[in-house]
């Protein structure tokens, strides 16, 4: 007998996220390049801080997260107390829909945007908008065009995944100025550490009151495990969502960790650099042997292929070479491959596999 206790509308609309792979049958090394994560790990002085915090285990975490917020002020030249911190910036993210949005409202989004700005959306009762993109790129004519008067929040990674492109500041600041007035532009900063003169969005934020930024402690400090987000924004928004945060919602560990690998910025330059480099020579190789992708500024490369039969016949005989890429299809890209920016190790025996794979061999 059916039972009367049912969910809210929408929440059975959600396609619950599915992350990277990171195993294959069969056992034996594995080379995942499938989640964007940094290849070099995290920072020595990040795990002597998480070493160090197991001896406080027993004791519950700050729930002000001061240390960390004057530590991420100190090196982006932020306002410490314009600065929340989450469970990841998917609990940013999160609390912006929960905050902002609700029945009857509408949170925009791109073509091949993030899928968690869709399934928060509907976790809120909201209705998830998605505008078209061109050529992979977010367009700001379509996005602004898809706004109306329900709009409640647009949201924008910046640089975007899964495309790797980026908008200029001039894009931006046209999108943050043609919203309509109870509309918040989000920038999703996931990636901006890894772009080139990029601030990720922060002048924008300084100088209006309808944009904030999400960044995240997984991308480029290598700590996609301890799940440490954070945002910044106006006083009054980020006022919001310190009312919906849980008073306990970093942990320890993650508090101490972050903030020391937020402070050891040599390493994060050092990180950044060797991606860079990387990431250079995997669109140059793969132009050589034939498969295109756009100019990428994250710490990834969207490979695009003839046909979606030849973007899985590709990923087929990579995970036959111990390498696990990312589909993309359920971003509307079922002809490409997202492919991690490795390292020294798995840049050329990824290479090599598709070259393979080219030429008739796979």
């Amino acid at each position: 007998m059916p039972s009367d206790i049912q969910p809210r509308p929408g929440i059975l609309d959600i396609a619950p996220y599915v992350g990277g792979a990171s195993t294959l049958a069969g056992g034996g090394k594995v080379y995942k390049l499938s989640s964007n994560e940094n290849p070099l790990g995290p920072s020595p002085k990040a795990v002597a801080a998480y070493r160090a915090a197991a001896e406080t285990l027993a004791r519950y975490p700050s729930s002000d997260h001061a240390d960390l917020r004057a530590a991420i002020g100190k090196v982006h030249g932020v306002d410490p107390a314009r600065v929340i911190c989450g469970d990841g910036s998917d609990e940013v993210i999160s609390w912006l829909c929960y905050g902002y949005a609700g029945p009857g409202d509408e949170v925009l989004y791109t073509e091949h945007g993030f899928s968690m700005y869709k399934i928060c959306a509907l976790a809120a009762g909201a209705t998830p908008v998605a505008a078209p993109e061109i050529e992979r790129r977010v367009d700001v004519g379509n996005l602004l065009s898809a706004c109306n008067d329900r709009t409640r929040l647009v949201f924008i990674a910046n640089p975007a995944n899964p495309t790797g492109t980026l908008l200029r500041h001039d894009e931006l600041t046209a999108i943050a100025k043609g919203l309509p007035p109870r509309a918040m532009l989000v920038i999703d900063g996931a990636y901006a550490e890894f772009a080139e003169d990029y601030d990720a969005g922060l002048a924008l934020v300084e100088a209006r009151e309808n944009v904030v930024m999400t960044r995240t402690f997984s991308k480029i400090y290598g700590l996609g495990g301890l799940r440490v987000g954070w945002g910044y924004g106006p006083a009054e928004i980020i006022g919001v969502l310190n009312r919906l945060r849980g008073p306990f919602n970093v942990s320890s560990a993650g508090l101490a960790t972050a903030k020391a690998a937020v402070l050891d910025v040599a390493y994060t330059a050092h990180c950044k650099a060797e991606n860079a480099k990387w990431r250079g020579w995997l669109r140059d190789e793969l132009a050589e042997i034939g498969i295109a992708s756009d100019e990428a500024h994250g710490n990834f490369v969207l490979a695009r292929f003839g046909s979606v039969e030849q973007a899985q016949g590709a990923d087929a005989h990579l995970r036959k070479a111990g390498i696990i890429v990312r589909q993309v299809k359920g971003y509307g890209l079922p002809e490409c491959l997202r492919i991690t920016v490795g390292d020294e190790q798995s840049c050329p025996l990824l290479i090599g596999a598709l070259t393979e794979f080219m030429k008739g061999r796979g």
